[in-house]
């Protein structure tokens, strides 16, 4: 991987971007015990530079913090006074502040989160407002990275589905920000990100070897159809399941092997489907000449909502603890010392454990590893 151009000075007190090493082979655990377990068992704080560094300056914890919390998420501000009032956002969103992160860091043993936006995401069907909260939103989290660039990372919000919008805040997240990965919705009204229409992203992802992290939402499609019913129950996983096989149906996980996804949730019901799956991609042969399994084999996939018996026991039929990854969905998921906890009543080895508390995130993204 190429090394990072030199940092600028973007924000006031900006010392982050340092260059990252290159990319380790994971060596796949055994999974037996692992296996046996599972199935066994801001209101926005003050964002000015001096009340941005009292309010994040907490007291360390005894124990060094160690895990690197993959799916955390912060409100900007532009994205906050856009969203108040729509369906899918959840009060603890409205009420984060970076204060409230560092807090539950420090508790869950969390040296590093990498931030991100949430539902209902960035897209309401105006262009222009779009392409603008993508980039006030991007500013905002670099500028919360460059004040705590041992605490934070974070994943660019993209203004997709308006194509050439996202390659142009591809470039500025990378070339300007800095920014540790980009980050997507699964679904865009009623569009999933492996439409054809967004070939030219993944092959700009592509070629410089991006990190992509997708968060589940619900689709205009299938909000809603049970009364009474939160899309966040099913509907999330559905979405995400969806979406992993529009990128695998329209060639461009094949195609784009450089991207590197991680997926929210355990990948949702992807894991379960994965035989029906892999059985129905046998004569997509132009689009998978290898077959659904093995792309959805070199997949990430985060522990957000799913540190629970059930999800992993699937997840661990489909990858090794080498492509799990810890994630919490804060604030609306939970703290992170529950996540922890519900992970280290399931069986997995200590070994299992450095990997997806740490070293996979390590190894995608070098420069968390300086914490």
């Amino acid at each position: 991987m190429a090394a990072r151009p030199a940092p600028r000075r973007l924000f006031r007190g900006c010392t982050c971007c340092v260059a990252p090493a290159p990319i380790a082979t994971a060596t796949g655990p055994d999974r037996r015990s692992v296996l046996a377990g599972a199935l066994a068992a801001f209101a926005l704080g003050a964002t000015a530079d001096s009340d941005f560094t009292a309010a994040v300056a907490q007291p360390a914890t005894a124990a060094k913090p160690h895990r690197i919390d993959i799916h955390h998420h912060l409100a900007p501000p532009a994205w906050l006074a856009e969203v108040k009032g729509r369906p899918m956002l959840q009060p603890a969103n409205v009420a984060w502040t970076p204060a409230k992160s560092i807090e539950d860091m420090d508790k869950g043993g969390v040296a590093m989160s990498v931030l991100s936006v949430t539902n209902p995401g960035l897209w309401f069907g105006d262009k222009a407002v779009t392409r603008r909260i993508a980039r006030e939103s991007n500013d905002y989290a670099a500028k919360l990275v460059q004040e705590r660039p041992n605490r934070f990372g974070f994943f660019a919000a993209m203004p997709i589905p308006d194509v050439d919008a996202t390659l142009k805040e591809i470039e500025y997240a990378y070339d300007t920000l800095h920014a540790d990965g980009i980050h997507f919705m699964t679904s865009y009204g009623d569009s999933w990100i492996g439409d054809p229409a967004h070939e030219p992203v993944m092959a700009e992802l592509n070629r410089r070897k991006a990190v992509v992290h997708v968060h589940p939402t619900a689709a205009n499609c299938c909000q809603n159809l049970i009364p009474g019913m939160s899309p966040g129950v099913m509907e999330y996983g559905t979405d995400t399941t969806r979406a992993i096989m529009s990128v695998m149906w329209s060639g461009q996980a094949a195609r784009y092997p450089d991207v590197r996804f991680i997926w929210s949730h355990a990948g949702g019901s992807a894991p379960f489907l994965a035989g029906r799956i892999d059985r129905a991609s046998r004569s997509m042969k132009e689009k998978m000449p290898q077959g659904a399994m093995a792309e959805m084999k070199k997949f990430y996939y985060d522990t957000a909502g799913a540190a629970n018996a059930g999800a992993i026991a699937s997840l661990l039929k489909l990858v090794a603890s080498d492509h799990i990854m810890f994630g919490t969905d804060f604030p609306p998921g939970g703290s992170s010392s529950e996540v922890a906890a519900e992970l280290a009543n399931l069986g997995f080895s200590a070994a299992d454990m450095r990997n997806i508390d740490r070293d996979n995130a390590v190894r995608l993204i070098p420069r968390l590893g300086s914490t």
